[in-house]
């Protein structure tokens, strides 16, 4: 002991080596995944009209760029998440509005709903899975969604499910096509407005979508934010007498 406290006293370092000797290596794991910036919350700018927009990673790839387009014009919210097919849309819509009145509501559901998905829940072709849900159902939660987004007295703006290209795993081409003709009969019947990412993209699509990918190069979602931005400045314009 006595030489152990000559030896603390006169070589500091040694002491130094036994107390980090003594402690315990942290654990190292996995680097925690950063924050989507789509998803992030944002906050309002007083005196601005608020603008939601619900979709699936499509419509994440549109958020960033059209929230830079109406920057200055108008709040652009969206959900924390993919918003998926129209049944979680009947589900969750309550927690996507939240309580804060909304001017414009952009919205779509589609290309979960026309996949087709194995008994792992993972993505299969037609004879290997079961589609998600039927032109009915995906018309009855389309219904369903349109008549509870009308209570909160926000304009509302359909956007048409874009172009599934040849070869896309997991869905048929173009199976969006039939669902879209659905969904625009019950848009009309029940007076929403419609913009149509469909057709713009369809004629444009080998430049703006990748193939055999429902997704869309960067290139592509900032045209599309073109679009959207367009047709929600049309519902933010002030009523001409």
């Amino acid at each position: 002991m006595k030489l152990l406290r000559v030896l603390l006293v006169s070589f500091p370092c040694v002491a130094g080596l036994l107390v980090l000797a003594a402690e315990p290596k942290k654990a190292t794991g996995p680097k925690a995944k950063a924050p989507n910036p789509v998803l992030a919350p944002i906050t309002d700018v007083a005196g601005l009209p608020r603008v939601l927009l619900v979709g699936d990673s499509i419509s994440m790839g549109y958020t960033l760029p059209v929230r830079a387009r109406l920057a200055g014009r108008a709040n652009v919210h969206r959900p924390p998440e993919n918003c998926g097919d129209t049944q979680r849309g009947v589900t969750s819509l309550d927690k996507w509005l939240g309580s804060g009145k909304w001017d414009v509501i952009h919205f779509n559901f589609g290309l979960h709903d026309l996949k087709y998905l194995n008994s792992a829940g993972q993505l299969a072709a037609p004879d290997q899975g079961k589609q998600v849900h039927t032109l009915a159902e995906y018309e009855a939660n389309l219904r369903a969604i349109v008549t509870r987004l009308q209570q909160t007295g926000a304009k509302l703006i359909f956007a048409t499910t874009t172009p599934v290209p040849p070869g896309t795993v997991g869905r048929v081409a173009d199976d969006a096509v039939k669902y879209n003709a659905v969904a625009l009969r019950v848009m009309r019947e029940m007076g929403v407005a419609i913009n149509d990412l469909h057709a713009f993209v369809v004629p444009r699509i080998t430049e703006l979508q990748r193939p055999a990918n429902v997704h869309f190069s960067d290139a592509g979602s900032a045209r599309l934010a073109e679009v959207v931005d367009a047709a929600i400045s049309r519902a933010l314009a002030p009523a001409r007498g």
